[in-house]
């Protein structure tokens, strides 16, 4: 039953991220939709959602399509993959109204990564995510909230995911400010069992997540290692340390501060366990690896600074390289 306070959430995507919060979500009381396709609409429409995470099995009942039919929504978390978003934004014209909030979950730099905070590159596209400047026209400024995913989480099969770890997602206005509806948006969140923190620099975390990412995706697809393997002593590790040098000069040329020092990255990632990261869980089913958003956008961003980036561009190659073989053996 809804709350006074329940919330209109569109989830766009029912990939694993996309089910873990959508589920948690509706378990709140929130009046929770689903957009999504093929199998996993038919597998939610006929048994809704089951997420297994640390706190046991859930079962939950959510409106679900392929069409964006559920009229004008409070929050729309937009959960596909980066180099979907272009498609997928036209379509959901008809859920935004004046006041919707629209969160893109992607990994890596996100389009609207200049706009809002001023400086140096004020309202500048990056390129490698959004190069004709769709998605800025698409989507105003004036609807978007940024965060940061800290969950992690695989699709066992259509509508079931296993989380393993707990949930935490980071949110933050693309301005700094901490906005009333900011602040209104965690506590729907919270309410999920989801940690949501209101951050004034959002841009910080998200630099902490790109170094991630940056660091641990391409390797994984090149040598098919979890995270476990990627963080643990040993060559790989060595890899995943100069990749991370090399970001991190990145993210302080543009003023963020990444409060976690180099030992403990590595030991947080370890800590995660035998965990296939989301490029890899792609590369092995034969899907488009998103490289532009978690690889491509950050040499771009180095390159306004003339950084050199060898061995992050070498592995990004290579990773490029293998999943291009992978989807023309698929075809």
């Amino acid at each position: 039953m809804q709350t006074q306070t329940s919330k209109r959430i569109c989830i766009a995507g029912a990939g694993a991220i996309g089910c873990t919060i959508a589920a948690r979500l509706a378990m709140a009381g929130h009046a929770v939709s689903v957009l999504a396709r093929a199998a996993t609409l038919e597998a939610i429409r006929n048994d809704g959602i089951t997420l297994t995470d640390l706190e046991g099995e859930h079962r939950v009942e959510v409106q679900a399509s392929d069409k964006a039919d559920f009229g004008v929504q409070d929050i729309i978390f937009l959960c596909a993959k980066a180099q979907d978003i272009a498609t997928l934004l036209p379509t959901l014209q008809p859920l935004i109204g004046d006041h919707t909030i629209v969160i893109p979950t992607v990994n890596g730099v996100p389009w609207w990564y200049f706009h809002g905070e001023g400086g140096r590159f004020a309202g500048e596209a990056v390129h490698a995510v959004d190069p004709d400047g769709r998605l800025a026209a698409l989507l105003p400024l004036k609807h978007i909230i940024g965060c940061v995913v800290f969950v992690t989480a695989e699709v066992e099969s259509p509508g079931h995911v296993l989380a393993r770890n707990p949930h935490l997602i980071m949110f933050g206005e693309p301005d700094n400010s901490m906005s009333p509806r900011l602040l209104d948006l965690c506590d729907a969140v919270a309410a999920g069992g989801i940690e949501a923190r209101p951050l004034e620099r959002i841009r910080d975390k998200l630099w902490t997540k790109i170094i991630a990412n940056t660091s641990t995706n391409p390797l994984s697809v090149i040598t098919g290692a979890t995270l476990e393997e990627l963080y643990r002593p040993g060559e790989l590790q060595d890899t995943v340390i100069a990749i991370k040098r090399e970001v991190l000069l990145v993210a302080a040329s543009y003023g963020a501060r990444v409060e976690i020092d180099p030992l403990t990255f590595l030991e947080l990632g370890a800590s995660m366990g035998a965990i296939r990261t989301s490029m890899l869980q792609d590369y092995d089913k034969g899907r488009p690896l998103e490289l532009a958003a978690i690889g491509d956008s950050v040499l771009e961003l180095a390159a306004r600074f003339h950084l050199p980036m060898p061995v992050t561009r070498k592995i990004i190659a290579l990773a490029r390289f293998r999943g291009e073989q992978r989807c023309n053996a698929k075809h």
